[in-house]
């Protein structure tokens, strides 16, 4: 039984995961994501898929987020007609996510066009629109559940488990004719923290492609987190400044509006103005409270209790443009919840313009902030920034927190590999060299594995 499995994106960085199994004539896609970050990755996008993408079969979606999803539309585009597997909450954020970066394609170029065509160069056509986006919903045609296998043909069949990374994110076991089990990790969650129940465990594999994120370091504990985030902000309102988080419209904002409630309702949230200055974030929040088969059982009782884990006194949802821009007004006591992510677009950036050059407000960072992005610059200490082509000073001070995240660490890491019998081969995907080079030299000290490699963009393995 001959298994090829290549590798085109997501390998040599973070962004972009994209791997294809080819097996008894059957080509199956995991995940097609976006690239982010400037420079090389960035133009991989505009370059041509290295498949044929009329060739697919079926696109297995392990979650919603831009960099596991964001290609979809081009690759519908460019001939793909299989279909798209996902659980349903998957599905449901994926079509805000889609149709959110479309725009944002679309506006950049009405931006760029003039400014290219002023200096002689022909303007490039947006990566794709809202037509693109709207047309690859279509192929979304198997939404499935956890736990319940789905037969692809007579000899393969895929089961979908809880990654405990996003709203409905999941791992995939692959089962190839009851010979050979493949897992494909996605995005495997941290644990103990709001909402989401944490990621389940594999029984048995034996290959497992797993992301290595945080694979070098340890998170700090939620409450931790929270209470190094509290403490800032009492820092920040007592300075008479601001605090802005740059944060994931996808589970990141969610989970800051369950904890600032809980600060709330126990008297610890000092007096200010919360802002989700995202409108991606509060269709999500809606998207939300209509999947509690994703909830943990805190989460579950709150809402039995008939109270929202999303709303509390003093928090505000700026959908418009206009009220967003009435934020820049608010000189203290705010806190700016505020997409993207990464930095990279977004509101967060008007933010940082008004923000960043204040010594008496603070910029919070509860997210990977991958190379390349201006996160990743404010991050690694840069004195100045460059935002919207004007340079600006970073005076305001920079935290970075790292128990919020929703990527497993080194332990939770090594702890889901330990419970899977039977491993040949791990590869390790979605991240950096260094955490990757170590983290595999930790697990080849565990003998969790036979082999563990490092694959590189466009290399192709027989399993």
């Amino acid at each position: 039984m001959s298994v090829e499995l290549s590798f085109y994106g997501g390998v040599d960085t973070v962004t972009g995961s994209c791997h294809l199994l080819e097996e008894g004539g059957l080509r199956i896609l995991i995940d097609c994501g976006l690239f982010q970050g400037e420079g090389q990755w960035e133009e991989k996008n505009y370059e041509p898929f290295p498949f044929d993408p009329a060739s697919i079969d079926y696109l297995i979606l392990t979650h919603g987020h831009l960099d596991h999803c964001g290609r979809i539309p081009l690759l519908v585009k460019n001939g793909f007609r299989g279909s798209i597997i996902c659980t349903s909450a998957t599905y449901d954020i994926a079509k805000v996510v889609l149709l959110d970066s479309a725009r944002i394609h679309e506006e950049d170029y009405e931006h760029w066009k003039k400014i290219w065509q002023r200096k002689g160069i022909k303007p490039r056509p947006p990566l794709y629109t809202t037509l693109d986006a709207l047309d690859a919903l279509r192929y979304f045609q198997r939404l499935v559940e956890y736990n319940k296998p789905v037969r692809l043909n007579s000899a393969i069949t895929i089961t979908f488990r809880d990654a405990g990374h996003i709203l409905g994110a999941a791992f995939v076991e692959i089962d190839i004719k009851k010979e050979k089990r493949i897992i494909f990790s996605g995005d495997l969650g941290n644990r103990d923290k709001p909402i989401i129940r944490d990621p389940s465990f594999p029984d048995s594999a034996d290959v497992v492609i797993i992301e290595s994120t945080y694979s070098d370091r340890n998170h700090r504990g939620f409450d931790e987190s929270v209470e190094e985030l509290r403490d800032v902000i009492v820092d920040v309102c007592r300075r008479g400044g601001n605090v802005l988080i740059p944060a994931f419209a996808i589970e990141r904002a969610q989970d800051l509006l369950y904890v600032f409630k809980s600060l709330y309702d126990k008297g610890k949230l000092p007096p200010c103005r919360v802002f989700l200055d995202s409108p991606m974030g509060i269709t999500v929040t809606e998207i939300m409270r209509r999947h509690p088969e994703c909830f943990d059982e805190e989460t579950r009782r709150i809402i039995e209790n008939h109270d929202d884990p999303f709303r509390f006194p003093g928090l505000e949802f700026t959908r418009e443009p206009e009220e967003s821009k009435r934020i820049n007004f608010v000189k203290s006591h705010a806190i700016i919840i505020a997409g993207s992510g990464m930095c990279t677009g977004g509101r967060i950036k008007h933010h940082l313009k008004h923000n960043i050059w204040r010594k008496e407000s603070a910029i919070v960072f509860v997210g990977y902030q991958a190379e390349g992005t201006l996160g990743r610059k404010i991050v690694d200490g840069k004195k100045k920034v460059k935002i919207f082509g004007e340079t600006y000073k970073v005076n305001a001070s920079v935290h970075t927190i790292g128990g919020f995240s929703s990527h497993a660490d080194r332990d939770i890491l090594k702890d889901w590999l330990s419970r899977c019998m039977g491993l040949r081969q791990i590869f390790l995907v979605h991240g950096e060299e260094r955490p990757k080079k170590a983290f595999r030299k930790e697990i080849e000290r565990k003998g969790i594995a036979e082999e563990i490699l490092i694959p590189h963009f466009g290399e192709t393995y027989t399993l």
